[in-house]
């Protein structure tokens, strides 16, 4: 990323970064540079002396919001006593999200869905953000005592990016479908 430590922090970099998470999850990734430009209240010319491309920015901004989501799914989770509660927390909060009017899935399961590239700057902060998730849940089913942990956080990762892409869509409603789902998985690898 072409940025110094003073413009990593300028406001302009932040207006920009803030229109880029919501359009990109509003709209997806193909909002034109012109669109962003004009949300964030900022020229092409400042946006491209603090990125090199509009790529660059979908980049940093899902990097940017990476913390907050985690924090958003783990809200209360170091609460939750066993291994099994902690990741039961996970899809309860999933559940509670998908309930928000503005609710449109997976910001980084949607980034890797649209982009199809896997070297493109997004997709490469999405599989991160996706592989630190399925790693919270490997290290939680082996605390559990899950006969097959690697196996139960894939099985997990499946059954998050299936209904944040399905209640994202308007497809399916999450309200006592996916912690029941997930009690049932927890339940057949032996989680206590």
């Amino acid at each position: 990323m072409a940025t110094t430590d003073k413009a990593s922090t300028s406001p302009t970099r932040d207006r920009l970064l803030d229109a880029a998470a919501e359009l990109f999850y509003s709209e997806g990734v193909s909002i034109g540079v012109e669109a962003l430009c004009r949300t964030a209240g900022v020229s092409k010319r400042s946006m491209y002396q603090l990125f090199a491309s509009k790529d660059e920015v979908l980049a940093a901004s899902l990097e940017r919001r990476l913390p907050v989501y985690e924090a958003r799914l783990a809200s209360g989770a170091q609460d939750a006593g066993t291994p099994r509660e902690r990741i039961l927390h996970v899809f309860e909060q999933l559940e509670k999200a998908s309930t928000e009017p503005a609710y449109q899935g997976c910001p980084y399961l949607a980034a890797l869905v649209e982009l199809k590239d896997p070297g493109h700057p997004a997709s490469v902060v999405a599989h991160v953000a996706k592989e630190r998730l399925q790693g919270v849940f490997r290290t939680q089913a082996e605390e559990g005592g899950a006969r097959d942990p690697e196996l139960l956080a894939r099985q997990l990762m499946l059954v998050f990016d299936g209904a944040s892409a399905r209640a994202g869509a308007r497809i399916e409603t999450l309200d006592g479908l996916a912690v029941p789902t997930v009690t049932t998985l927890l339940d057949a690898a032996g989680m206590r």
